[in-house]
């Protein structure tokens, strides 16, 4: 299956344009998620100049020239006979790149389990594993969370079969569709947050 045309899958946000006022109004995880999801979908040096303005503006440290070689190889493969297969092993280097980018949900999840609300933990967390990209650090984190998380397993194993049925699916539009719906439910298990503890 190639990832990237699961690309439209990835986008659970959207903005007209990073520069209008609703997009101004966003909480600044959902700006960082929408810049990401800018960048990995479209590879552009305004894409790549808008998330160096927002971690310059609340002080985060994002290395954006080490993203240019993405973007050079994007220009570079487009147009080959063997782009599809190029291309996809770029996105999965690409999205290893925006997960080493933490969601900043995981920082409220760190913040809520100091102060001991651990309902609260779980939440960002969930929410934050759905901000990631790459099967890797979506695993890892789903493992992170699983001694306080029990349910965590389960979606960890059923991610897994996920992954499977989409490396072997076709890239039709029926197989994309059943993929679709998948990929949703299993999106909509991880953020149906269940009670801590519980193995309901």
């Amino acid at each position: 299956m190639m990832l990237l045309l699961l690309r439209i899958l990835r986008l659970r946000i959207r903005a007209n344009t990073t520069r209008s006022e609703s997009f101004k109004r966003l909480p600044h995880k959902d700006q960082l998620a929408v810049l990401k999801e800018c960048l990995l979908n479209n590879p552009s040096e305004a894409n790549m100049r808008n998330l160096a303005d927002f971690a310059e503006r609340t002080s985060r440290k994002i290395d954006i020239e080490s993203y240019r070689p993405f973007l050079k190889s994007q220009l570079a493969i487009f147009g080959r006979k063997d782009a599809i297969a190029e291309d996809n092993e770029l996105y999965i280097a690409e999205s290893a790149w925006m997960d080493a980018i933490t969601p900043l949900e995981f920082e409220e999840a760190a913040a809520s389990k100091q102060e001991g609300d651990m309902q609260k933990f779980i939440e960002h967390s969930l929410e934050g594993i759905a901000r990631l990209y790459s099967d890797k650090a979506i695993l890892e984190a789903l493992k992170g969370i699983a001694p306080d998380y029990p349910h965590a397993t389960e979606l960890a194993e059923s991610y897994k079969q996920l992954m499977q049925v989409r490396d072997e699916s076709g890239a039709d539009d029926k197989s994309l569709e059943k993929l679709r719906k998948l990929k949703d439910a299993w999106e909509e298990d991880l953020l149906n947050v269940r009670l801590v503890g519980s193995r309901q």
